[in-house]
């Protein structure tokens, strides 16, 4: 009988959690509600490094994200933007970060890059926010393919936050 209970009474109560699954909404956005579009132009590389070719992946995976997971609209024109993300590389390094204890020689190298990124609120003219973002990562001596994935992660950290910090201002 205990056996019948159970069985009966785990259905009924999978069936009220979906049920109430969509009463609640997580609404913790901080977007001010006037601005509907955003323009996002490519990000400049001011570190110096000779990084120039990662601008358009930073750029383009932070607009992506943008739309993807928001209420904001990407717009190629500035004029008629609501919003502007403006943003520069500014700092690439790629240096030993573990050494091993025998020989003391690098094992893995750490790639970490920074970025400075301003919003404007263009209807309000006024500045949302200004701020730097560094995504950093590690990577096996000598493996190419490792030095390329982490970059890959880095610009990845820094896409996530820069937008956590434009739709919640975390």
């Amino acid at each position: 009988m205990q056996k019948t209970k159970v069985f009966i009474a785990f259905p009924l109560i999978m069936v009220v959690l979906c049920f109430f699954q969509g009463c609640y909404s997580f609404s913790g956005s901080s977007l001010p509600v006037n601005l509907k579009t955003i323009a996002i132009p490519v990000f400049e590389d001011r570190s110096g490094a000779g990084i120039a070719q990662y601008r358009g992946d930073l750029t383009g995976g932070l607009a992506r994200k943008i739309e993807s997971q928001s209420p904001l609209r990407t717009t190629p024109s500035l004029a008629t933007a609501d919003a502007l993300l403006d943003g520069a590389i500014i700092s690439y390094s790629d240096l030993p970060s573990q050494l091993t204890s025998k020989t003391e020689r690098a094992v893995t190298n750490r790639i970490t890059i920074v970025v400075l990124v301003s919003m404007d609120d263009r209807v309000k003219k006024s500045q949302i926010f200004s701020q730097t973002f560094v995504g950093f990562a590690d990577y096996p001596i000598g493996n190419y393919a490792g030095q390329q994935q982490a970059i890959r992660l880095s610009l990845n950290q820094i896409i996530d936050e820069i937008f956590d910090r434009v739709v919640s201002g975390w």
